[in-house]
């Protein structure tokens, strides 16, 4: 079908939800490709059982080197658009594994590889020179890690929407903008000495010497971190001016952002995932799933419905050694204790029962 953005987002979300209690039991390549990078690919909306389509284990003649194969080898009209080099999910990719890819690049007609260890997809082309592949990724999709905008760069390689134009113009804008963001990352983080020296130079009329510029590096990441918070004040007061209910939602956040340096000491559990999972499917017959939405706090873990403070269907308290569901009716709070986390069908009418409440 027409394969918009909510396909793809709640695609990816689905995949990514099945790997971390996959993991374990995945020991080879072989069970990587089965049974995680087929999924990505159906997800992006090739059909993985047509061998027009995606061809296992394609042979690529290489100079001397007869018969070399690719691990899939994806067509589209015929030709082949992208190179898939995989390799076993435990693996990291840092360690070079492009090597293969480098070789088969030049002899196809594809512009574009994927390296992937069915977590990580690297992205590769040929930017820097013509039919030579780059020898790093434009663009790199962590499907336990992403961010939204991600989405909108993975969406140019789905089936629908694959045009060569668009993700190459792309691709190298991508390259330079995430290469310019890392640089940026790292000057903020520990301001270089040619950054600090930009600053200086521009509003001190003394002679810069180390102990100047000592002094400046402590005035840099001192308005870099007002200027950071200036900025998400501005967003979250133009936030609140349209949107009065948002108000203790965005007091939370400027909480979260006041109160943590780097981590904000939130950690969304596989459990507590699990648990979504099981409250999702006790309402599946209730509501469309999509409208019910986790949302992770300090203390808890919230269920909501329509992603607002004001609908909560439930709350995982499972931060201690005891666990604990917090049932919500008529606004209020009860805890039950839970053994494991096949009890909470036990309440499965308690669930249903506050969407009831809601609709009224």
């Amino acid at each position: 079908g027409g394969g918009n953005h909510m396909d793809l987002i709640d695609g990816i979300k689905e995949l990514a939800a099945r790997i971390p209690k996959q993991m374990d039991h995945i020991q080879t390549e072989e069970a990587t490709k089965n049974a995680f990078i087929m999924p990505f690919l159906s997800v992006l909306g090739y059909d993985v059982f047509n061998p027009m389509e995606v061809i296992p284990e394609y042979t690529a003649d290489i100079g001397t080197k007869k018969g070399e194969k690719v691990d899939y080898v994806i067509k589209k009209d015929d030709e082949i658009i992208i190179l898939i080099e995989c390799k076993w999910s435990g693996i990291d990719l840092h360690q070079n594994h492009a090597s293969q890819l480098y070789r088969y690049f030049s002899t196809t007609s594809a512009r574009f590889c994927i390296l992937t260890n069915g977590i990580v997809y690297e992205f590769y082309s040929d930017i820097d020179s013509p039919n030579k592949m780059d020898s790093k990724p434009f663009f790199e999709f962590n499907i336990l890690d992403f961010e939204d905008h991600q989405i909108n760069e993975l969406k140019k390689f789905t089936k629908s929407a694959f045009s060569l134009e668009d993700i190459l113009t792309t691709a190298s804008t991508l390259k330079y903008t995430g290469a310019i963001k890392k640089i940026l990352e790292q000057e903020l983080e520990k301001p270089s000495e040619e950054f600090v020296r930009f600053f200086a130079s521009r509003i001190y009329g003394g002679r810069l010497t180390q102990s100047v510029l000592e002094q400046f590096r402590k005035i840099v990441k001192k308005a870099r971190e007002q200027f950071i918070n200036e900025k998400i004040n501005d967003r979250l007061k133009s936030a609140l001016s349209t949107n009065e209910d948002k108000k203790e939602e965005i007091s939370e956040v400027v909480e979260t952002i006041r109160s943590s340096p780097k981590n904000d000491g939130i950690e969304t559990t596989e459990e507590e995932i699990e648990a979504y999972n099981i409250i999702k499917a006790i309402l599946r017959n209730v509501i469309d799933v999509k409208r019910v939405v986790m949302r992770d706090k300090k203390s808890y873990c919230g269920i909501l419905l329509d992603d607002t403070n004001r609908k909560p269907i439930c709350r995982l308290h499972f931060n201690r050694s005891r666990k604990y569901l917090g049932l919500i009716a008529n606004k209020q709070e009860e805890r039950v204790e839970i053994e494991s986390l096949d009890d909470i069908f036990k309440y499965t009418d308690n669930l249903r029962a506050v969407i009831g409440e809601y609709s009224e």
